[in-house]
């Protein structure tokens, strides 16, 4: 992106100075900050409710639901996602959660996305339990494509990860996306050492038998219990030595852009598998999201703080052009990375179950 002077650049590390989202600078214009990065891309939360109680993401339990009431409605999200395309210059939409399939009107959300003129790209972030039954539903309303998640094909080490007898659900819902045409279909999967990062290899060959894209992610410290430890993680550096085990991978040439997962062709290619590093090779000077929790706030980037409330506006009668100038002020205060690395690094309030991913 090109560097634009529209004031002091904010510091990595850094709170950025105050903004006055009444100030000229935000009346119009795409989702720009200080660095000259463009938000284009938009994760919406739809909820912070999940069927899984993954080890690495919340307590066996669950946790302390949002109330209804405070969940942005479907007309809610719609009227949000017309002010980000149209005035805001997004060009991707994708739904998370929590887990997105637990919202019944999900068919409608994603037909509200559809229809917007210029059309966004629309996509879904699941874990898999239930879309057997909705893809049909999904793909008819808009859906282009779906990540699913899986951290490993071994149902034992499947059932101790998720607390749940479940992965026969998730390879059905894979078949059924593959059948209802979303493509490219990609696996997220994080490993954990001494957990499932021996059934790397297998994942990946499983990924490849069925032309699935495999993503590895990097833990990041997002769980419930703030209980992550660097040292703890599977690096992306370790994750490409346990494919290499079997597989050999060369790096992808296609320019990688704001892409959050660096790719690398295996064995030669066509087939690529993509490592998401966002603790050891972090990619924020290409960033290009923007996100919306399921209450309705604005968060910069994934490790903010800082929350910019965007539901009082729309509940208080406040017109587009209003919530499209907090959303512009909202991310003019992004700062240049995550600082994961700082000594002073504090891990967000919210879990990624509340944030979404």
């Amino acid at each position: 992106m090109t560097q634009v002077a529209l004031g002091i650049p904010a510091v990595a590390g850094q709170i950025p100075p105050e903004v006055d989202e009444n100030d000229d600078r935000f009346a119009s214009g795409p989702l720009l900050d200080t660095y000259g990065r463009v938000a284009t891309d938009l994760r919406i939360s739809l909820t912070d409710r999940c069927n899984l109680r993954c080890t690495y993401c919340m307590p066996a339990e669950g946790l302390d639901w949002m109330p209804t009431e405070q969940l942005l409605t479907a007309d809610e999200i719609a009227r949000l996602m017309r002010v980000a395309v149209v005035d805001l210059g997004v060009e991707e939409i994708r739904f998370t959660g929590g887990e997105p399939l637990l919202r019944k009107d999900l068919p409608q959300i994603v037909a509200a996305a559809a229809a917007l003129d210029p059309r966004p790209d629309i996509s879904l972030t699941t874990n898999g339990l239930g879309l057997t039954r909705r893809v049909g539903q999904l793909r008819a309303a808009g859906l282009d494509r779906v990540n699913v998640s899986l951290d490993t094909i071994d149902r034992v080490e499947f059932q101790s990860i998720t607390r749940r007898d479940r992965i026969d659900d998730v390879f059905a819902g894979l078949r059924a996306a593959h059948d209802a045409g979303l493509a490219p279909i990609k696996v997220n999967a994080v490993l954990r050492p001494g957990c499932n990062d021996d059934d790397a290899p297998d994942l990946l060959q499983f990924c490849l038998d069925h032309h699935f894209e495999l993503r590895i992610i990097e833990q990041m410290p997002l769980d419930a219990g703030h209980d992550w430890r660097r040292s703890d993680m599977i690096t992306a550096e370790r994750a490409r030595e346990l494919l290499s085990r079997r597989f050999t991978l060369t790096p992808e040439p296609t320019p990688r852009g704001s892409a959050p997962a660096q790719r690398w062709l295996v064995d030669g290619g066509p087939a690529t598998v993509g490592i998401i590093a966002s603790v050891t090779e972090p990619f924020c000077a290409a960033c290009d999201r923007t996100r919306l929790t399921a209450d309705g706030q604005i968060r910069n980037c994934l490790f903010a703080r800082e929350e910019t409330d965007l539901r009082s506006l729309l509940r208080s009668g406040a017109s587009d052009a209003a919530i499209a100038r907090r959303w512009r002020a909202a991310m003019w205060s992004k700062r240049a990375g995550h600082g994961i690395g700082d000594p002073d690094f504090t891990q967000p309030g919210r879990p990624m179950s509340a944030i979404g991913g």
